[in-house]
């Protein structure tokens, strides 16, 4: 089940910034080609409506905000100051790390349920979007939605950290699917340090 989920989010995270970043290139392309004097195909462009694309391209990228805020605190890539926490004795850095967490699914907790009581209220209005005109309570669902999923991961690292004792780690040099390449020296006249030819050993040829 935990698959899953971890499979979904990434899969939403992804379309939305791959779309959101289509969606802008394709805008200001039209924007642009819009404006060259090209018979027929000026008047077409300039038949064409995109004014709802920064619209929902603003939308997109804060449904993919809280969704990889919850996607970092699972794998261990947002930025923290831990030099003091670090250096205190691990009895003392455990208490205050799962603290620290507790501290963070308490907060998205509260956010989550205030957006869910905000959406339930705006739910039963009828104010919509300026350009696209979708309801304002789906615009707003990724509050409770996103703060929710992050406490639930703030929850799941705190009881990983309890049980292991580690915390989740995020290589930032690492690329998914490449592996480590071992450099080979290929120049035989070289030494370790590439810097002064290699001795001739006894019986070589020169």
């Amino acid at each position: 089940m935990l698959k899953i989920l971890d499979r979904l989010e990434e899969v939403m995270i992804a379309f939305l910034m791959g779309a959101a970043t289509l969606l802008v290139f394709v805008a200001v392309l039209h924007r642009y080609a819009a404006g060259w004097p090209i018979p027929v195909v000026q008047d077409w462009l300039l038949s064409l409506n995109l004014s709802w694309a920064q619209e929902l391209c603003i939308y997109m990228f804060i449904w993919m905000a809280k969704f990889g805020a919850a996607y970092g605190v699972r794998t261990g890539i947002h930025v923290g100051v831990d030099v003091l926490i670090n250096s205190l004795p691990n009895r003392t850095r455990r208490t205050y790390v799962l603290f620290g967490l507790l501290a963070g699914a308490l907060f998205t907790i509260v956010v989550g349920t205030l957006g869910a009581l905000y959406v339930w209220a705006i739910g039963h209005t009828d104010q919509v979007s300026a350009d696209l005109e979708a309801p304002l309570w789906i615009v707003y669902l990724c509050i409770p939605l996103g703060s929710y999923l992050m406490c639930f991961r703030f929850l799941q690292v705190a009881w990983s950290f309890h049980k292991t004792g580690e915390l989740p780690h995020h290589d930032h040099g690492h690329v998914e699917g490449l592996e480590a390449i071992t450099p080979i020296d290929i120049n035989p006249y070289g030494m370790r340090d590439n810097l002064h030819p290699a001795d001739v050993k006894p019986g070589s040829r020169p």
